[in-house]
């Protein structure tokens, strides 16, 4: 009797245990201890970003080796390519089409959260404590808070893992649930090699003939009339329009007044045979359809050929963004 007894009562203990079952805390070391081996990469993927009812499609090319990235987002509906690059000169946001790029004075990718960036993703695994953990026939979802963002429409992450701990897709939320933004990594090779022209800023801009020099051209919007944003924050209002003719284009200055007063300056971008470098501080976000540079008082943005600057010394990050969102996603003509 007494042998049944323990027999029993360790087979009890085993269960109580879960002895042999595969936890939150585990599946973090072997993420680590895989990522950590990856010295450098190439994802390709489809993402959709989320606006309330419009839908972003972006073909998604991300790099990285040896403290590199390159990262080229290319929006679907009109082809319109942007890059990110960091390499020892710095981070950029190249516009090839416009032969034109932002140079920014900033740590990304470390300083944010980025669903194409590995490190990122690892870094947000690590630093929510209280990571949701969930297995599946398929592989696993990991359910963790963002942790860096700029936009307080992203709160959390899941990520989706195959039984080999590869990642196959992100879906960002905000706080209340709604999907904002989802990635379906379709390839991703982690013994990627590259030449040493691939992360230059140089090669990335480089016009390769003058037929593309004619497309390029295509792509700029003449700046016929005014476009307001459809969100304005409360209280605030369109007090004063002005309009300035330039040899290369039209500029607009909109200032709004009231509880929240910001300036909001369009400008035409013509296309040029020299690259334009453009200094500016911030950090490289997307804005719904483009990469804008965003700082706490000011963002600035190219979108359909036409270039925007919004600034204000009283409006939050968030409201400028969601100025910036709106522009983006409908253009309001007067």
């Amino acid at each position: 009797m007494k042998k049944i007894f323990f027999i029993i009562l360790f087979f009890s203990i085993f269960l109580l245990t879960g002895c042999g079952k595969y936890n939150a805390r585990d599946i973090v070391k072997d993420i680590n201890k895989k990522m950590n081996k990856i010295a450098s990469y190439h994802m390709e993927g489809d993402m959709e970003i989320y606006n309330g009812d419009d839908v972003y499609k972006y073909d998604v090319k991300s790099s990285y080796e040896n403290e590199n990235y390159r990262v080229s987002l290319t929006n679907k509906s009109n082809n319109h390519e942007q890059i990110i690059l960091k390499n020892s000169d710095g981070v950029y946001v190249l516009t090839p089409s416009l032969n034109k790029s932002f140079k920014f004075q900033s740590n990304w990718p470390n300083n944010s959260s980025q669903v194409y960036i590995l490190k990122s993703i690892q870094n947000d695994i690590n630093n929510d404590k209280n990571m949701k953990f969930e297995e599946t026939n398929d592989g696993y979802i990991l359910n963790a808070k963002l942790h860096k963002t700029n936009n307080r429409n992203f709160a959390y992450e899941k990520i989706y893992l195959n039984k080999n701990l590869d990642i196959n897709k992100i879906e960002v939320f905000d706080d209340i649930g709604n999907k904002q933004v989802k990635i379906v990594y379709n390839n991703l090779d982690t013994k990627a090699s590259f030449n040493n022209k691939y992360f230059s800023t140089k090669e990335n801009m480089k016009l390769t003939d003058n037929t593309n020099m004619q497309d390029k051209s295509k792509t700029t919007s003449l700046l016929e009339d005014s476009i307001y944003p459809m969100y304005l924050p409360s209280g605030t209002y369109l007090s004063d329009e002005q309009s300035v003719s330039k040899d290369d284009g039209d500029r607009i200055i909109l200032t709004f007044a009231g509880e929240s007063p910001f300036i909001l300056v369009e400008e035409s971008v013509i296309a040029t045979s020299d690259m334009e470098v453009i200094p500016v501080y911030g950090d490289p976000t997307i804005l719904v359809d483009t990469i804008g540079a965003l700082s706490e008082k000011s963002v600035n943005f190219i979108s359909n050929g036409i270039e925007y600057y919004i600034a204000s010394d009283s409006m939050t990050m968030q409201e400028i963004i969601q100025v910036a969102e709106s522009i983006n996603s409908l253009p309001v003509l007067k």
